[in-house]
């Protein structure tokens, strides 16, 4: 998305949080799915790959996606503390720590891509 906004490459984003797609999203999906070909979608350890990456992408969109939007807020407020003041000096919070629903759709369906074409 720096690509885009930026109309700039930046090789940092491929090692940083956020972005698309989600990469948590398509491991958790990636596992599920793998498990479900091998095993068959009956087994608890099926049942327990599902729920982790329901957590994992319920966790990536929304706790850590607004965890970030408040860390901008945060930054763009010490920004506009006069130079005086004790915390005008700190170190800007990670804003890019989350995903957008559709990130995580994207690491979904990038996940069970890989699942399928990894299948033996």
């Amino acid at each position: 998305m720096s690509r885009y906004k930026e109309k700039r490459w930046d090789p940092s984003r491929l090692v940083r949080s956020g972005g698309m797609p989600s990469s948590h999203s398509a491991t958790v999906t990636a596992l599920a799915v793998a498990i479900g070909f091998q095993e068959g979608s009956g087994g608890s350890a099926f049942a327990v790959a599902v729920v982790l990456a329901c957590i994992v992408m319920f966790d990536a969109s929304g706790v850590r996606l607004h965890a970030g939007r408040q860390a901008e807020l945060l930054n763009q407020i010490v920004c506009e503390l006069p130079p005086e003041h004790p915390v005008s000096n700190v170190r800007p919070l990670r804003d890019s720590l989350g995903h957008t629903p559709v990130q995580v759709a994207g690491g979904a369906i990038l996940g069970c891509l890989v699942a399928y074409l990894m299948r033996t």
